[in-house]
């Protein structure tokens, strides 16, 4: 059987991305590396050409992560005044840890997002579907 004939299985978003796998198969591996994107799917050969996250994922990171953190820092030093070697100890580890880490989920699944919700240049007039939706086509809105 084809991959053309094949009908793959529908995959949320989350759960594939999350865990850095492919958002066709679900068992291949999406990076190459801890940010760099692989040319495609080892398992089932899916291009990952169609992804493009842009700065979705440190966008991200700095809204829910940095911020928090650098707050954190900065009421540290007002409330208590810490010697610098507290600030240290306790501030840039949590900005790693905040800004780093989430860094690869979110990339993921904003790459597997892109590939469910058939994410590409904006189309006009044309009848829509997420990928694996059951629900009827969303027709364009008649001007």
């Amino acid at each position: 059987m084809s991959d053309h004939e094949r009908v793959w299985p529908r995959l949320e978003p989350v759960e594939t991305g999350v865990r850095g796998r492919c958002p066709r198969c679900g068992e291949g591996r999406l990076f190459d590396g801890f940010l760099k994107l692989r040319s495609e799917c080892d398992q089932c050969g899916l291009s990952y050409d169609f992804a493009d996250p842009a700065d979705g994922p440190a966008f991200f990171v700095i809204c829910f992560g940095c911020i928090p953190a650098v707050t954190f820092a900065l009421m540290l030093e007002i409330w208590f005044t810490p010697p610098l070697w507290v600030q240290l100890c306790t501030s840039v580890p949590l900005l790693l840890i905040t800004c780093i880490l989430p860094l690869r989920p979110l990339k993921g699944w904003l790459v597997c997002s892109q590939y469910f919700f058939k994410a590409g240049e904006g189309r006009i007039s044309r009848p829509w579907r997420p990928y694996g939706a059951d629900g009827p086509l969303v027709e364009p809105r008649k001007p």
